[in-house]
């Protein structure tokens, strides 16, 4: 043991025991207090039998202390066991992450941890388990996320043209109408609810796997759902078929939700219905095609995956009526949720915030 290390005196033993007193680390507590014994004139010894430890732990403690004051007696975490991969492996992980991988090269069209530590094996020689590999996933920001549809004949640059300039569409659409007309953005699209639900993911125990109803029969409708992100409002109709008529009823029923004397952009695809002969645009709506193939520009699509996931799929629907009720109710109780809209709808590009 070496010699007896001198405690620093900018605080006094009764400014420890009031740290003591507002600690909740009893570890922390229990080394505050036999310091302020030190201070107080008593050994180190009497110090080390009151926490009932060694004089060499005493000695260390003073030297934390001495480094950073009460903050520095607080309880570490021990380190635990050194990792077995190093910056070049995490590396190597995060760039096979994001290329995905090579079905012809890796036999697999998703990486799986599995995957991945074999691919370290294979270029490293580092044999890691699947959960080992899953922290280090999480601490590089990496989670299993549901991936977004994206079309095979998308082109890239689509998706750029239409947001850059999208603030000075706006304004182009503003120059139309008397200045002062406040314009709502409004996203608008169609989903076909079935018989056939989606299986959805749900907690089960481990080892386990669990089992939901799954319908054969047909049967199905239309919502027809728009969301006006910035205001939180949405404006939706369930129909038998998804036609040029449909769509009519459902621009008759937006423009009734539209702010009086504002102006609505109706963000849409470019299905056939949207832009028919047949089309009765209401005069307070603007509609806006988005471009060919670019779903993921439309914020309802992650609606349509929420209500699925959450209140359409796993169950049985034992008619069509019985599935116009379910459909309404789950826009209705989307549109009683006015932040569920916002967090889901709102877009930086579009919306600005």
């Amino acid at each position: 043991m070496g010699s007896a290390v001198e405690i620093r005196t900018d605080y006094s033993a009764a400014a420890l025991r009031q740290l003591a007193r507002r600690c909740g680390d009893g570890d922390q507590v229990r080394r505050l207090l036999a310091l302020a014994q030190i201070l107080d004139g008593r050994s180190r010894g009497e110090a080390a039998r009151t926490a009932g430890v060694t004089l060499q732990i005493v000695r260390d403690w003073g030297l934390r202390f001495n480094a950073g004051g009460p903050d520095g007696l607080a309880t570490r975490k021990a380190p635990g066991k050194a990792s077995l991969l190093n910056d070049t492996h995490r590396a190597r992980l995060a760039a096979a992450v994001e290329a995905g991988p090579i079905p012809a090269v890796h036999g697999v069209v998703r990486w799986r941890l599995v995957d991945l530590a074999q691919l370290l094996w294979d270029e490293f020689g580092v044999s890691v388990t699947r959960f080992t590999l899953g922290r280090e996933l999480r601490a590089l920001g990496y989670r299993k996320l549901s991936a977004r549809p994206r079309h095979r004949g998308q082109k890239p640059e689509d998706i750029t043209d239409f947001k850059k300039p999208f603030a000075t569409r706006l304004a182009g659409i503003r120059r139309h109408f008397p200045p002062g007309t406040p314009i709502e953005v409004w996203w608008q699209d169609e989903a076909r609810i079935g018989q056939q639900t989606e299986l959805t993911r749900r907690w089960a125990r481990l080892g386990t796997r669990p089992s939901a109803p799954k319908d054969q029969r047909r049967a199905s409708a239309w919502i027809f759902g728009a969301i006006c992100p910035a205001e939180g409002k949405g404006a939706g109709i369930v129909m038998p078929r998804c036609n040029t008529a449909a769509m009519n009823r459902h621009l008759q029923e937006i423009a009734v939700h539209v702010a009086p004397g504002a102006q609505a952009v109706l963000i849409l695809d470019q299905a056939g219905w949207h832009h028919s002969a047949e089309l009765i645009v209401p005069d307070n709506i603007t509609l806006m095609p988005l471009p060919p193939r670019c779903p993921e520009l439309n914020p309802v699509e992650n609606l349509w995956q929420f209500i699925r996931d959450n209140w359409l799929s796993n169950r049985i629907f034992q008619n069509y009526d019985d599935i116009v009720d379910h459909c309404c109710h789950a826009w209705n109780k989307l549109v009683e949720q006015p932040y569920r809209i916002m967090s889901i709808g709102l877009r930086q590009w579009a919306h600005g915030s």
